[in-house]
């Protein structure tokens, strides 16, 4: 399985609404994608940063995402909310307990 993750400084004041698009709008269309296997949305409200992590199956099924540009798409949503720039990271799960 593999994990993105997006390191995203928000308006603080925005946080719950930036949740809200993510659980509303993202996930669906992740749920359309080959290879999706569930998400994640983590905050930190006193730093104002949002950490929205999706799985996927394989690296290919992710990679495929930006490819066809459904990443690109769902990440444009979000513009409105950063307070800074962002950081996308990307990484192989080694070891996960779903309970």
């Amino acid at each position: 399985m593999y994990a993105r993750m997006l390191r995203m400084q928000v308006k603080p004041e925005r946080i719950d609404e930036a949740a809200r698009l993510f659980s509303e709008d993202v996930v669906p269309g992740c749920r359309e994608q080959p290879g999706y296997r569930g998400a994640y949305f983590l905050v930190d409200r006193k730093l104002g940063e949002c950490v929205p992590i999706t799985l996927w199956e394989t690296e290919a099924d992710m990679i495929a995402t930006e490819e066809n540009r459904f990443f690109q798409t769902q990440l444009v949503k979000f513009l409105g909310y950063f307070r800074h720039g962002l950081v996308r990271e990307a990484y192989e799960v080694a070891m996960a307990d779903p309970r």
